[in-house]
């Protein structure tokens, strides 16, 4: 059995450990309080020395200030009082000063809730890039890890809502961005269920294979008088987002695709279907990389392309010159994450080679420090979807410049429920052991590097 004063106690305890933050103010507190009790102490023995009480209001003052007792035992007497009610005091102050800004649905207790945002808070800076379904299940494990995270998503989408909303409203593709900011939301579940809510029915109908996000994002940027960036920028802080979702670009872009064979495809939605690509582009070619994404890359610790599909979601948001060349010239950990499955259709067949050869096709060589592959082939397999495992072959040596051959780390990162999904707690924690070794666990201050 537990008792209240045990758990009292214990709180108060928790309150004090490392990171909270709480300690050296409590501390400060506590050297005030002893300076006006000092004070107060010496004023009464003053009064006391110089009074001439004596009888029965003598006997009284003797009892009240333990005269009875040695000093030693009235110093300790009055100390263990002092500490339990200063501890207590402070322990309900700070309650009643936190409490209403932490969420009435948290299951933890408030000190480790506080806890947790002020580790966050210190975390390294990331910057993700992509999108899809990839994107935001990396983006999910992270933001255990840390606040400061910024999604660089692509908005090359052109189909179902995102679509339909681009062709009317001429905005880009907003169905990315709403999946990443549902994954670093702080909102209640029920606001995340809603942000997703896709109305039934067609595209025939108004509302019909809408989601409320899209339309929330569609609405916000009218309201920012058009400022498709600064809506986002709105949508994030509404949200409470941990860290913040970027647009690669304000434009609204149509992704291109030539094959191998030499036939051009238009559109991310049939470009996904589409097998034996060689090259994907955008129209116009003249886009400008929003300020807030190339401004988070410079002062990137980490910065981390991938997953997702490979040349409608990763791709795409390295076609934007600017991005590229703020990756490149950034000091930061640059980890390529390579996918757990193929794509039927965009990248059938294709190994982890295969996957690094479209990334230098399209960049440049040396853009990368570290690829992460999966190693754990034995998840289980949904269903009869035509995918199978990305085989682990490796570029030859001659594929790679000499000094800018990126490190292979192999490790389990596979959702074991579904061999086509990476499992986000597993893949964070895979990112993060590379961030510590690479880094040696400190943020690195370095000068830029030139290309």
């Amino acid at each position: 059995m537990r008792f209240p004063r045990l758990r009292v106690a214990w709180g108060l305890r928790r309150w004090l450990r490392p990171g909270v933050g709480v300690k050296r103010w409590l501390l400060l507190v506590f050297a005030g309080e002893l300076g006006l009790a000092l004070a107060g102490a010496l004023w009464l023995r003053q009064v006391y020395r110089d009074s001439e009480i004596t009888g029965p209001p003598q006997a009284i003052v003797s009892v009240i200030t333990l005269q009875f007792l040695p000093y030693g035992v009235r110093a300790f007497i009055v100390g263990t009082a002092g500490v339990a009610l200063f501890a207590f005091g402070s322990w309900r102050v700070v309650r009643v000063l936190v409490t209403p800004f932490v969420p009435a649905e948290a299951e933890q207790p408030l000190v480790d809730v506080i806890y947790g945002k002020r580790f966050r808070a210190r975390g390294p800076r990331i910057v993700a890039l992509g999108g899809g379904t990839g994107l935001s299940t990396l983006l999910r494990g992270l933001k255990e890890y840390t606040s400061n995270i910024t999604a660089v998503v692509t908005v090359a989408d052109d189909g179902g809502s995102s679509g339909r909303l681009r062709e009317s409203l001429g905005i880009p593709a907003v169905g990315d961005i709403r999946n990443c900011i549902v994954a670093l939301a702080d909102a209640e579940p029920l606001m995340g269920e809603l942000l997703q809510y896709r109305f039934p029915g067609d595209d025939a109908e108004a509302l019909g294979g809408h989601t409320i996000g899209n339309l929330l994002l569609a609405a916000m940027s009218a309201v920012q008088g058009g400022d498709f960036e600064e809506g986002v920028r709105q949508m994030n802080r509404v949200l409470a987002v941990r860290g913040q979702v970027v647009p690669a670009t304000a434009s609204a872009v149509t992704l291109h695709a030539s094959l191998v064979d030499g036939a051009e495809v238009v559109g991310q939605s049939t470009i996904a279907k589409s097998t034996g690509i060689d090259r994907v582009w955008f129209t116009p070619d003249d886009v400008v990389a929003c300020d807030d994404a190339t401004k988070a890359i410079g002062e990137a610790d980490l910065i981390v392309i991938g997953p997702g599909s490979l040349y409608t979601s990763i791709l795409p948001s390295l076609l934007v010159p600017e991005i590229t060349e703020a990756i490149r010239s950034s000091h930061a950990i640059r980890v390529f994450i390579c996918n757990v499955a193929t794509q039927p259709g965009e990248t059938q067949g294709y190994d982890l080679a295969d996957h690094l050869s479209a990334v230098e096709r399209h960049t440049s060589s040396g853009l990368l420090d570290v690829v992460l592959a999966n190693n754990q082939f034995g998840a289980k397999r949904p269903g009869d979807y035509a995918a199978e495992p990305v085989r682990l072959r490796w570029p030859p040596a001659s594929a790679w410049p000499v000094s800018n051959t990126p490190r292979l780390v192999l490790d389990d990162v596979v959702n074991a429920d579904n061999s086509h999904h990476h499992d986000p707690a597993r893949l964070s924690a895979a990112i993060m052991k590379i961030y510590e070794r690479e880094s040696f666990g400190r943020r690195r201050s370095r000068p830029a590097r030139t290309a």
